[in-house]
């Protein structure tokens, strides 16, 4: 049996289920399948939140509709946290925590059966401190029980005409502030507007790490010379946004660059 076989089997043996719902290319392939397999006995729930960009949920929506899934926005409100708010090294957890409490309330609410994330084999390869709250709450991940890398799931993606096949891989605003440093809504917002500024210059894979007065901007590197092409235009908008060093990240764009003080 391939791995769509056993992601089929797998969300056909959980009978009904709640999928956290982001839009993104996990959640969105996990969705479709089990629409596939499950029918009206899946519910999408989308979480909103400060450190949600507002686009995603323009996306999601949209997404939702054109797969026909019963979808569900809910608010989170984790800067509410002081524990998140600091911004330990474990930050993650106390954002999945509040995710999966309210998730796992719908399914018990609602009558069904379990709540299911997009989490996969690639996911293992970054530091995952929300993977706790998970297991506290009973959360199943089913691309990654099925052995689903990430090159999978856009190879699915692309086979089934879905057009997020190639997006870029998204992750949570406060992902851009070095731990220790405190998670506010001004900073949040900051970065908001800066990142929306660079990807409304082309730059399709983009994340601005924060540090205070300074940014340190990453993207691919077949993108350097389109930054260098208009880094006037960028390093005026980012000084109005209040930044006073406005830096390029010559190793280029890597997911969880955060993280490589553990390494």
């Amino acid at each position: 049996m391939g791995k769509l076989g056993k992601l089929k089997e797998i969300l056909s043996q959980l009978g009904s289920v709640v999928v956290a719902y982001s839009g993104g290319l996990d959640s969105t392939f996990l969705a479709k399948v089990a629409k596939d397999v499950l029918g009206d006995k899946v519910l999408a729930v989308t979480a909103v939140s400060a450190t949600y960009p507002k686009e995603e949920l323009v996306a999601a929506k949209a997404l939702a509709a054109k797969l026909g899934l019963r979808h569900r926005v809910i608010a989170t409100d984790e800067l509410k946290d002081v524990c998140f708010r600091s911004n330990p090294w474990n930050r993650c957890y106390f954002c999945k925590r509040e995710l999966f409490k309210k998730l796992t309330a719908i399914a018990k609410n609602l009558g069904y059966r379990v709540v299911v994330d997009g989490s996969n084999i690639s996911d293992k390869l970054d530091l995952r401190p929300g993977d706790k709250a998970k297991k506290e709450f009973g959360v199943r991940s089913p691309l990654l029980e099925a052995g689903f890398t990430k090159s999978d799931i856009r190879r699915y993606c692309r086979r089934f005409d879905l057009d997020i096949w190639d997006k870029p891989a998204q992750a949570c605003l406060a992902s851009r502030i070095p731990y220790g440093r405190p998670i506010t809504p001004e900073v949040i917002q900051k970065i908001y507007l800066a990142e929306r500024y660079l990807k409304q210059l082309g730059l399709k894979q983009v994340r601005l790490r924060h540090y205070e007065d300074l940014c340190r901007i990453e993207v691919m590197s077949s993108d350097f010379s389109k930054v260098i092409s208009v880094h006037r235009r960028i390093v005026t908008r980012l000084k109005q946004l209040g930044y006073r060093y406005i830096t390029l990240d010559l190793q280029g764009y890597r997911s969880g660059s955060m993280n490589e003080i553990f390494d």
